[in-house]
């Protein structure tokens, strides 16, 4: 009589199975890690991009600023008076910077009379972005094959 040992034991089916299903699972998390990658590069680059924009917009204010206090320095060295001085500079001064085509740098300043040379010709007032156009946001969901609009 023959003896056969009957137990349970694993297919070679069954374990192809689940090597296809690890190897699926596995190129799958890839792929996403991919994406996810691509587009934290992508919001990186844009946050460096308006970054940059925005303390290039910072430097021409300042540099403004200074021509600003130059000019002041000299009408100041020339007045007599206070009105004098007034006369010729006004009371306030305002302009804008642009950073990008949404956004603008806006400086506002009070011109002061200083009680010597050494005192201070203005004083910031406001220092502030705003955003001069519209915002369009992308609300599309792109799926794969169709053409972006």
């Amino acid at each position: 009589m023959k003896n056969k040992a009957k137990g349970f034991g694993i297919n070679v089916g069954t374990s192809s199975i689940l090597l296809i299903f690890v190897t699926l699972s596995l190129v799958s998390f890839a792929t996403l890690s991919l994406v996810s990658a691509n587009a934290d590069k992508r919001l990186s680059q844009k946050i460096a991009d308006r970054t940059k924009s925005y303390y290039e917009a910072c430097n021409n204010a300042e540099s403004s600023i200074a021509t600003i206090d130059a000019t002041l320095r000299q009408i100041y060295a020339q007045s007599a008076s206070a009105d004098e001085y007034f006369s010729q500079v006004g009371h306030t001064k305002s302009y804008a910077l642009p950073i990008t085509e949404l956004q603008t740098l806006s400086l506002q300043l009070t011109l002061l009379y200083p009680e010597d040379e050494n005192g201070a010709f203005y004083h910031i007032d406001s220092w502030k972005i705003i955003t001069t156009g519209e915002l369009e946001y992308d609300s599309k969901l792109r799926v794969f094959g169709q053409d972006p609009e």
